[in-house]
């Protein structure tokens, strides 16, 4: 009798421990899909930064190629023509100036 009360114990320890063992895998796949999820909205988040960043990168791209533009258009007489005659008003000597009265 005292080697069945053993064993209906053993059968009750298993019976236990699986149902421990069964309930910290259902705690273990919730934290795992939750952290999932949590990561998906972080990953989402991160895609569109990523995408204004590259967006921004492409204007001052062009921001800079218009730049170096204008450099180059700084070193040509025609650009130092044009900003003499309309910051300092000048004229090539043979040029007849003739103003209109507004």
């Amino acid at each position: 009798m005292a080697k069945r009360r053993i064993r209906i114990r053993k059968k009750g320890q298993n019976r236990v421990g699986m149902v421990l063992v069964l309930l910290v895998l259902v705690l273990l796949m919730v934290v795992v899909s939750m952290s999932s999820r949590q990561l998906e909205e972080k990953l989402a988040t991160y895609q569109q930064k990523e995408k204004s960043l590259n967006e921004q990168l492409e204007a001052e791209k062009a921001r800079s190629e218009e730049i170096e533009e204008f450099k180059k258009y700084t070193k040509t007489m025609k650009y130092i023509e044009e900003t003499a005659r309309e910051k300092l008003g000048l004229v090539y000597e043979d040029e007849i100036l003739i103003k209109t009265e507004d």
